[in-house]
């Protein structure tokens, strides 16, 4: 059976993660995971892909609210009770309310980055329904991912895309939430539910990857075409038109469930 080997969340969208020991799962995926985000002054999400330097922007979460720091530009707190005007932003075709974080926020990003933008933060109460065309009849909900609540990889999936490179890659280079262990190379392509008391989360869609998996999350610098130019040799789906590494989930049922790294899930059928 499949054990977690590590949780990792990312506070803010496309910023650096953090690993945590345990988290609580909500029906929108990990407590805190995605529920800001930085934006145009339109309302337009920024990621990586866009941006490679907000991977240098280093996230915390403490009692108080959330904190980001940068080598040059130091570090600003951000309290939880901030509640800001809301906004319409926009993440890929979706529109979304974000709380605007403040213009003390607004600034450091803008000067971290040579551009203006603003941080939001996902305004709690509304839904962000996942495609139905893959959840099916799920109500699946998430905040400011790209599309699913929770994306799980497995330590033997990266290990064989490692052997197959010149230079292997950290796990930070794919940002899972769930990192698995004791399952062979893409065992997670074909789980069922994931099963730990009353919490189930099931499979719904491969993972295609982008180019923010070619930035050096410690250095914020575009590296090179690895692994994209590896994993589509192998890993390419053409009925997605992408290259897969790792899988997207659901919450389905058990929200405010925890989960611990060490924890046994059972894959039982959907």
């Amino acid at each position: 059976m499949p054990s977690i080997s590590s949780l990792h969340l990312y506070p803010v969208k496309s910023c650096r993660g953090i690993t945590v020991a345990e988290a609580v799962v909500t029906a929108a995926g990990l407590e805190h995971d995605r529920e800001w985000m930085v934006v145009t002054p339109q309302g337009r999400f920024l990621t990586q892909r866009e941006e490679p330097r907000l991977a240098l922007v280093a996230t915390a979460l403490g009692p108080e609210g959330l904190t980001l720091a940068n080598d040059r530009a130091g570090c600003i707190a951000v309290p939880l009770d901030t509640h800001g005007e809301a906004r319409d932003v926009t993440v890929w075709r979706d529109r979304c309310v974000g709380l605007d974080q403040g213009d003390e926020a607004a600034r450091w990003l803008t000067d971290l980055l040579g551009r203006a933008a603003r941080l939001v933060r996902f305004a709690a109460g509304q839904r962000r329904p996942s495609d139905p065309a893959w959840t099916g009849d799920v109500d699946a909900q998430n905040r400011f991912s790209d599309g699913f609540a929770i994306l799980a990889l497995s330590l033997a999936s990266l290990a064989d895309l490692n052997s197959r490179l010149a230079r292997p890659l950290p796990v930070d280079r794919f940002r899972p939430n769930l990192v698995l262990d004791g399952l062979p190379p893409y065992g997670e392509d074909a789980l069922g539910d994931l099963v730990a008391g009353a919490l189930r989360l099931r499979r719904v869609k491969p993972c295609t990857r982008c180019s923010i998996t070619t930035t050096d999350q410690q250095t914020g610098r575009v590296d090179g075409d690895e692994p994209l130019a590896t994993l589509r040799t192998y890993r390419w789906d053409p009925a997605l038109r992408g290259v897969c590494f790792g899988q997207n989930l659901i919450v389905v049922a058990g929200a405010g469930a925890r989960l611990r790294v060490g924890d046994t899930l059972q894959s039982v059928p959907s």
